[in-house]
């Protein structure tokens, strides 16, 4: 079987399509964010909902991850003989990277989900359509408060698992390592800086948008009826921890450029 030309850049001129009209719809977005009237009620409905489907998942995930990131840390640095920061480590660690993505990885993975199966949902039985028949725009409707939604919970459970990594971390390493509670705090309050949470937030804000954004447009372009909203739904997901990688790794080079780090 022949291999057309087409048929290999089919792929690459699709997924360029699909980022663009992802950019498109962040733009249209932010735009509309601004503009009234601001859908007050269904940003409150939305963040509930977004709240009540991740907040026990995030918690029972951040006390093994602390724990994971205690232990391991506090193994490696024994082995170098520097068991004094074994605090600063794991904590600016989970500060720095840890509660960002997996916050991110549970708002794309469990609330992101639930957009898109909602949105979806809603176009193929044509109520986006008749939403746009009546002049009434659903991006401003529906999309700006989901978005809006997602960094709101996303700030809040970036904090929550903040304070559940640390708590477990500080356990795991005193408890179970043998580890000097007061060494643990000091080096901690030594190297950690305000900065370490602000860049933690950021994070966490940024991946609130790029999930309810993704989620969004996966779940306004459904195809092949009921069997596309599921094929939207895991698109949705996949792309959305593809991004999410990709902009932590942007972030953490330009936070490691700008703030200078802090020396005991």
């Amino acid at each position: 079987m022949a291999v057309t030309r087409a048929s290999v850049t089919r792929p690459v001129t699709g997924a360029f399509t699909q980022a663009g009209n992802i950019v498109e719809l962040l733009i249209d977005v932010i735009a509309k964010t601004f503009r009234p009237p601001f859908q007050f009620r269904e940003f409150i409905t939305q963040a509930w909902f977004i709240a009540s489907v991740t907040i026990l998942p995030t918690a029972l995930v951040a006390i093994p991850f602390g724990a994971v990131v205690s232990l391991q840390t506090g193994s490696l640095i024994s082995q170098l003989g520097a068991e004094s920061f074994t605090g600063a480590a794991s904590v600016l660690a989970v500060i720095q990277q840890g509660s960002p993505l997996v916050t991110a990885l549970l708002i794309a993975g469990a609330a992101g989900s639930a957009v898109t199966a909602d949105l979806g949902s809603r176009t193929i039985r044509e109520e986006i359509d008749a939403m746009k028949v009546l002049g009434i725009d659903p991006i401003q409707r529906l999309v700006v408060p989901r978005v809006l939604a997602m960094i709101l919970v996303a700030l809040l459970l970036n904090g929550m698992v903040s304070v559940v990594g640390i708590a477990g971390g500080y356990f795991f390493n005193v408890i179970l390592q043998g580890g000097t509670p007061g060494a643990y705090l000091a080096s901690f309050s030594a190297f950690a800086q305000l900065p370490d949470i602000w860049i933690g937030e950021i994070k966490a804000a940024v991946f609130g948008v790029i999930a309810g954004v993704i989620a969004a447009h996966q779940g306004l372009n459904p195809k092949g009826g009921p069997k596309g909203v599921g094929d939207a739904v895991n698109q949705a997901v996949v792309i959305t921890f593809l991004i999410l990688f990709f902009a932590n790794l942007i972030l953490t080079l330009v936070y490691l450029q700008i703030v200078p780090a802090k020396g005991g």
